[in-house]
């Protein structure tokens, strides 16, 4: 990748959650807890982390559950705040990506596409000029006027698919976006949109727990560990790390060919 425009910095970003532990105990005894905060525990996030993505970069970021790979994300676009100390900074329009986007399960698909496209960029004009092929491609002709939450997984899934492939967004941050949507025959089909159009001219950052999905997309990959970044570099040798850093036993890895990578 030749551009060397950055687009994503982030210098000495750390995050402290403080939570409180929900515990039985009388009720004068819970209100000294109020008091004196006993109850509450901190939960390191993130520690010091410096990041640049630059322009065009498709970065994978992987890591067992409770890393801290969401909350990179949730930084990098602002939704959290960095502690003192650190800066974030994003250049250009973005969007977050998850699989289910932010669907109303009272609505029905038509008015969840209406909702999602004006969030991702869409014009109403644009919309009802794709609204038949978001359908078509999601293949839901007979469901356009039910209601999400008599969907099943999978409906979900294409839908949510079928209109993120036409967000307007120059970066797209995906938290287990892609990676197997839908059924076989459908994966092909969103594969190939992914590869061929999707992604292309974007810059991605792309958190999942499918290795093979980093593998064959990622330019980069990085890996955390307890909410530190513990590894940087191909996929290849980022997985090796992962391999080496996190006992085998307790990921139950297996050997990470074709589709099998997945943690």
């Amino acid at each position: 990748m030749d551009n060397n425009e950055t687009v994503i910095r982030l210098k000495n970003v750390s995050k402290t959650f403080v939570i409180r532990d929900k515990k039985v105990a009388p009720f004068f005894t819970q209100l000294g807890w109020l008091v004196t905060g006993k109850n509450k525990r901190r939960i390191e996030a993130l520690k010091s982390i410096d990041l640049e993505v630059k322009k065009g970069e498709f970065l994978g970021i992987v890591g067992e559950n409770g890393s801290g790979k969401s909350t990179l994300i949730h930084l990098m676009t602002g939704f959290y705040k960095p502690e003192k100390g650190g800066t974030t900074e994003i250049n250009g329009n973005f969007i977050r990506l998850s699989l289910g986007l932010g669907f109303n399960q009272e609505l029905t698909a038509r008015e969840n596409i209406y909702l999602n496209g004006t969030v991702m960029g869409l014009s109403l004009r644009e919309i009802n000029a794709k609204f038949d092929e978001m359908i078509a491609f999601a293949e839901l002709e007979n469901f356009v006027d039910t209601k999400i939450k008599f969907y099943s997984r999978g409906m979900k899934a294409r839908l949510s698919f079928a209109v993120a492939i036409h967000a307007n967004a120059e970066i797209l941050l995906m938290d287990e976006f892609f990676g197997g949507v839908g059924d076989e025959r459908f994966k092909v089909k969103s594969d190939k949109v992914f590869k061929e159009s999707m992604i292309k001219g974007r810059t991605i950052i792309h958190v999942s727990h499918n290795l093979s999905t980093i593998r064959h997309y990622a330019t980069r990959v990085i890996l955390m560990h307890k909410g530190e970044l513990v590894g940087m570099g191909t996929p290849d040798e980022v997985f090796q790390i992962y391999k080496d850093k996190i006992r085998v036993d307790k990921l139950n890895l297996r050997d990470y060919v074709d589709d099998q990578d997945t943690i």
